[in-house]
């Protein structure tokens, strides 16, 4: 199959690279990091997430960062919302689309969220229909789609699963997503091609975290099976608070360099890229967890 001309990415780094940071980020700064990658050409970012602050204190800014975003014409701006509570205080926030979660793993189910993947989906049943019963578009995450830190390798057929679970209650799209990193191409193929028993490939996304490096190379992989939706991180930021170990998602300025190369359409200008996720680096008291960026930055310092 030949490479798609063109992919769509999400930036994930307000919400799902900021939410495990210890110290605290002024919501002024989420709010200059969402104008920075609009900037740059994103045209989807997922801004926060609605979740208790006891849990995620790092959220707990949610409505102040979604009150002060200027929102651009074209730009997808999505949230988190893991029940109906959370769900009742996004839609107050108008959000384009709300994320729902379940993973390919029981055990991480348990950990995660303290129940298991046909209660997690049955849950989400009654935020999907409110959602979509609104105008809000629905997206889903299959969690752990290639590995589990606590069960290890996840069979293929697992990923189909819950792909048919979010589809049966009206979940539009669904991110197959490396939550711990340690996926290689051959494998991250085969959780695509059980999720796409259920969905087209206009509807599949890849979510790589680079852990073990491998997120450009499972992205390639992804590529080559006509998939054109990608999630990543400017700057590289994030991680798993369920999976020791496991690093942030793979940097945007990573993807996009390597898109840019293929001779494949983005629409984000890799300049501005890198100055947004200096920008936030440099709040956060650290460099760039990206290696594009650090040739950029050092290139431009030359």
């Amino acid at each position: 199959m030949p490479l798609p001309t063109r992919v769509r990415i999400i930036d994930v780094g307000p919400r799902d690279g900021l939410q495990n940071e210890k110290q605290p980020v002024p919501a002024a700064a989420k709010i200059e990091l969402v104008a920075r990658l609009q900037a740059a050409g994103l045209r989807e970012i997922e801004v926060t997430s609605y979740v208790s602050p006891k849990w995620v204190p790092q959220m707990a800014d949610n409505h102040e960062v979604m009150s002060g975003i200027a929102r651009a014409p074209g730009v997808r701006y999505s949230v988190l919302t893991p029940n109906m509570k959370g769900f009742e205080a996004a839609a107050r926030d108008r959000p384009d689309e709300i994320l729902v979660f379940g993973a390919a793993s029981e055990a991480f189910s348990q950990k995660n969220i303290n129940c298991s993947i046909a209660e997690s989906i049955e849950r989400f049943a009654p935020v999907v229909q409110a959602a979509r019963a609104a105008g809000i578009a629905v997206r889903g995450s299959i969690s752990c789609s290639v590995g589990c830190p606590y069960e290890g390798e996840i069979a293929p057929a697992k990923v189909g699963h819950v792909a048919g679970l979010m589809k049966a209650i009206g979940v539009e799209r669904v991110d197959v997503a490396d939550t711990i990193g340690v996926g290689t191409p051959r494998k991250v193929q085969k959780a695509i091609e059980a999720t796409l028993g259920h969905y087209d490939v206009d509807h599949v996304s890849g979510h790589f975290h680079d852990t073990y490096g491998q997120a450009l190379a499972n992205t390639y992989a992804a590529l080559e099976l006509g998939v054109w939706n990608f999630q990543s991180s400017v700057a590289g930021l994030g991680g798993c608070p369920y999976a020791k170990g496991a690093t942030g998602n793979v940097a945007t300025e990573d993807v996009v360099y390597l898109l840019d190369g293929l001779g494949i359409d983005t629409g984000i200008d890799l300049n501005k890229l890198v100055d947004a996720g200096a920008c936030i680096s440099e709040q956060l008291g650290r460099k760039p967890n990206s290696r594009v960026a650090t040739a950029i930055l050092n290139k431009r310092a030359g």
